[in-house]
């Protein structure tokens, strides 16, 4: 039922970005000006980039039962949201071209820009985590138990948001006007790959956990004497 929520929340996300594309001439986002304000569309944009948000949130906390399979279902339905949502943006107008086109993924704090390819990446890695976490949970290890996991985690995230939002932070004194004008031209993927790296620490620990799992031992023995065994 996540998955299913998930995949209907990417055509909404997808059909409101093909109409304010639309509105602004920006289906294609890198382009001169990609950023037009028009009224007050760009607050609107804001908070909906907000609740969508606290939908995958809401639904994560619906679908589990502990915090870990809370989380985990968060980073399914986030996944897969974000994967369909270029699916059928693909669908709608004919774009994304191909995996290597420039996109802004999101706008606060500052503008986001890289590759359509870039977070679907990120959002394999939720994906297997979080299918992971919510359908393997081990009741007696934490998910927190190894910190250096999350330090790296979180050291992986703060890289690949630097990645993202570099070329506007490299222009934030200029004011927001610069900032809203900025166009990328070339994607640090070296730093992106260390970044993704080092947010996969949870799912190899999450990985291995799962491949230690104890398995259930065939039966030996043909139906009679299995029969015996249970009777004596």
């Amino acid at each position: 039922m996540v998955v299913i929520y998930a995949i209907a929340m990417a055509w909404v996300e997808s059909a409101v970005v093909f109409y304010i594309r639309t509105h602004v001439d920006r289906i294609e986002p890198h382009q001169p000006e990609p950023l037009p304000l028009i009224g007050a569309l760009g607050p609107v944009e804001l908070i909906r980039e907000l609740a969508t948000m606290v939908m995958i949130f809401t639904v994560g906390c619906l679908a589990g039962q502990t915090r870990q399979t809370r989380l985990g279902y968060m980073a399914v339905a986030f996944g897969i949201w974000d994967i369909f949502y270029y699916v059928f943006l693909k669908m709608m107008c004919d774009w994304p071209h191909s995996l290597l086109d420039w996109d802004i993924l999101f706008l606060l704090p500052l503008p986001w820009w890289g590759p359509v390819l870039a977070p679907m990446l990120i959002s394999l890695l939720l994906i297997l985590w979080g299918t992971l976490s919510s359908q393997f949970e081990r009741n007696d290890i934490s998910m927190l138990s190894n910190r250096r996991v999350w330090i790296l985690n979180f050291t992986g995230v703060a890289l690949a948001l630097y990645v993202f939002m570099s070329d506007a932070i490299a222009i934030a004194h200029r004011g927001i006007e610069a900032i809203r004008a900025v166009l990328p031209e070339k994607f640090n993927w070296p730093l992106f790959c260390l970044a993704l790296l080092l947010m996969a620490a949870p799912v190899f620990q999450s990985g291995g956990r799962f491949l230690k799992l104890p398995r259930p031992k065939p039966q030996t023995g043909g139906p009679d004497q299995n029969l015996d065994a249970r009777t004596t």
